[in-house]
């Protein structure tokens, strides 16, 4: 359970079920890293021609159990209003929660930070996350960059291609994710395969068309009256 931007108490299981989730960690008063991976987040939200709310959904949850719902409500609508969407803006969450809740989906993902009493400060890692639609890790984007192609194909790939073009559809038959350079990359043996089934279609019409010519062309004499 967690408190939504209005105060409301939900459930993180309301975000998931139909579309993909792009999933953050990061506190709201953070005064350096946090704003730059959701300065990250937007930047490719806005280059994606996918709209978060319907295409797919944007989760942020604070890890500092001391910041409350009045500062996601700011932190929303700061980045709600850069998105320029209008019909985008319900796919924009910001949540707080307390010690326990965040330690659970910290954990679930994998995520470790620590206060800092000198500096007062969180030590953390930055990082974004594609989730599928039931909540299981797709993706991981390290880093406060996340390349617009790459997790739009990410969240093609999480959705099971609900989403996208057909064109997107075809090309993840021929790419596969290679999690050593973080991209996706040719399938050489996916090709050869889409290659060698097309080869067979192309003789086996060439062999249909060869065929029908001949039946035409002999039916007409075996029909005709011998003088």
């Amino acid at each position: 359970m967690f408190l939504d931007e209005h105060g409301n108490a939900v459930k993180l299981g309301r975000f998931f079920g139909s579309k993909p989730v792009i999933f953050v960690l990061a506190y709201y008063e953070c005064p350096n890293l946090c704003t730059l991976v959701l300065n990250g987040v937007l930047d490719t939200a806005q280059d994606l021609k996918l709209t978060s709310g319907k295409d797919y959904e944007i989760v942020v949850v604070s890890f500092d159990a001391r910041e409350r719902p009045a500062l996601a409500a700011a932190k929303k609508q700061t980045y709600v209003q850069r998105y320029g969407r209008p019909d985008g803006a319900d796919g924009w969450h910001f949540l707080t929660g307390d010690e326990l809740a965040i330690a659970q989906v910290a954990n679930s993902v994998g995520y470790r930070f620590s206060y800092d009493e000198t500096t007062r400060q969180f030590a953390h890692p930055s990082a974004m996350v594609v989730l599928t639609p039931a909540g299981k890790i797709s993706r991981y984007f390290p880093g406060i960059e996340y390349p617009p192609r790459e997790v739009r194909l990410a969240l093609i790939e999480a959705s099971r291609g609900r989403i996208g073009s057909t064109a997107d559809r075809v090309f993840l038959l021929c790419f596969h994710y290679n999690p050593a350079t973080g991209k996706y990359g040719l399938l050489i043996n996916r090709v050869l395969q889409i290659a060698g089934i097309g080869s067979a279609l192309a003789v086996a019409l060439y062999i249909a068309l060869n065929l029908r010519r001949e039946i035409h062309g002999i039916a007409p004499q075996r029909m005709t009256k011998p003088e």
